[in-house]
């Protein structure tokens, strides 16, 4: 019995594509309509940025908004700090939650499932629940004023969200190749060095570049931490841009885009390993 006759026919009707074409680019638009304000309100001057009705295309393109901007707040060294706490951050949540995501998925243990229960459960456990105990802590240890904080935490586990990732695309992964490496005398350590890591790069990639961008762009934990305006991050930078009586929108705007493009390299570098890591997760 063929396929279609159980499922019927493939929705691959012209008016079905269009739907999905239409669903798509409204989709696209409503994602690329507020960078496009960026990138307009960016190459403005400041008179023109609130004219009613929206000037899409600025009769006068301003590039200076981008010099401007960067001189205006030290932008680099900012860039600078974020660099500094995010590529640690990245670092240590890729290995820390691949070795812990490998040991749910491989090791077998009493009470392991429950303890899996509780990583799941602590998805939905939002931040603000422990600021103040972290917050605290890190107090206490002398932490405060320092990366520490932001960079540590990464180390001890690497979120229970990236260990539930990686551990679903760890499934996927034949044990025979394990066994036959078990074996050959390889220990727990180097299968997941020599075995399990060289398979799982797609997984991995959407780890490190969904951190990437979460650091990246992370405005209240280096708020709470950081008490020096030489050690913060362009988050903070950024905010030099507003104050009580004015905010400088075209240069905001200017500096905005540009803290922004790291984020788009990286999504762009792991665009197909973000698909297909996304995709495989889900089997098993």
């Amino acid at each position: 019995m063929a396929v279609t006759d159980v499922l019927g026919p493939r929705p691959t009707s012209r008016w079905g594509r269009r739907l999905s074409f239409l669903i798509i680019a409204a989709g696209a638009a409503a994602v690329l309509l507020p960078l496009a304000w960026m990138l307009s309100t960016s190459l403005k001057p400041e008179a023109q940025v609130f004219r009613s009705p929206i000037q899409w295309v600025p009769s006068t393109v301003r590039l200076e908004n981008y010099p401007e901007a960067t001189s205006s707040i030290p932008f680099w060294r900012y860039a600078l700090n974020s660099t500094l706490v995010a590529v640690p951050v990245v670092i240590g949540t890729v290995l820390s939650s691949t070795a812990v995501a490998y040991a749910f998925a491989r090791l077998r243990a009493p009470g392991l499932p429950w303890l899996f229960g509780l990583v799941i459960a602590a998805i939905m456990l939002p931040g603000e629940v422990t600021l103040i105990p972290s917050f605290l802590l890190f107090k206490e240890l002398g932490w405060v004023g320092t990366y520490l904080p932001l960079t540590v935490p990464a180390w001890l586990g690497g979120g229970a969200f990236n260990i539930f990732l990686l551990r679903q695309y760890f499934l996927t992964i034949p044990r025979e190749q394990e066994e036959l490496a078990r074996v050959e005398g390889h220990s727990f350590f180097s299968i997941l060095v020599r075995v399990i890591i060289p398979q799982s790069w797609p997984a991995i990639s959407v780890v490190a570049a969904l951190e990437f961008v979460h650091v990246w762009n992370d405005f209240l934990g280096p708020l709470l931490y950081l008490t020096e305006q030489d050690r913060y991050t362009l988050p903070l930078g950024l905010n030099f841009y507003k104050d009580i009586y004015n905010t400088q929108w075209a240069h905001l705007m200017a500096a905005s885009l540009l803290a922004l493009l790291p984020c788009i390299v990286v999504f762009f570098l792991a665009q197909r390993a973000f698909t297909s890591g996304v995709v495989l997760t889900g089997r098993r």
